[in-house]
């Protein structure tokens, strides 16, 4: 293990500690939308048929599986995604993302565009961010 193993790692919690509740705070601000409805709204929208059962939904979200199903409750409330029962598997169930969650994401893509780029990105140069993606792209990977 090299010295800047623990560093590289303790740099990647600090910065998510710091900037995870600061985007939250200013999504809620401006969108009334927390950053963990925005994340799941995200990754319903993005896939097939806008829709994921909730098993998948728990993989690709930020938020653990437990957290996804009780944001999916609270989407659910607010009329931004709805539930489907699985034909194929009745202990199963699929979250879709309904219009009005549509609309609320594409209002709430800018604030958190911006916040991305004023927080994080802006702090370095273009080829420094696309090694960032790179590296923990392949961590994602092999893991």
């Amino acid at each position: 293990m090299s010295d800047t193993d623990p560093a590289a790692w303790a740099a990647l919690l600090r910065v998510h500690a710091a900037l995870v509740p600061l985007i939250d705070r200013e999504l809620q601000a401006a969108c009334r939308l927390p950053l963990t409805w925005y994340d799941v709204l995200l990754e319903l929208n993005s896939a097939p048929e806008r829709r994921l059962s909730m098993g998948e939904l728990g993989q690709v979200a930020v938020v653990s599986r437990t957290r996804a199903s009780r944001v999916v409750d609270q989407l659910e409330a607010a009329g931004l995604v709805s539930r489907e029962s699985n034909p194929d598997d009745r202990r199963s169930a699929y979250a879709s993302i309904t219009e009005a969650g549509r609309q609320r994401l594409r209002d709430a893509a800018p604030v958190y565009l911006d916040a991305i780029r004023r927080h994080f990105t802006s702090r370095m140069t273009a080829a420094e961010s696309r090694a960032v993606a790179s590296a923990l792209g392949k961590v994602l990977r092999t893991g």
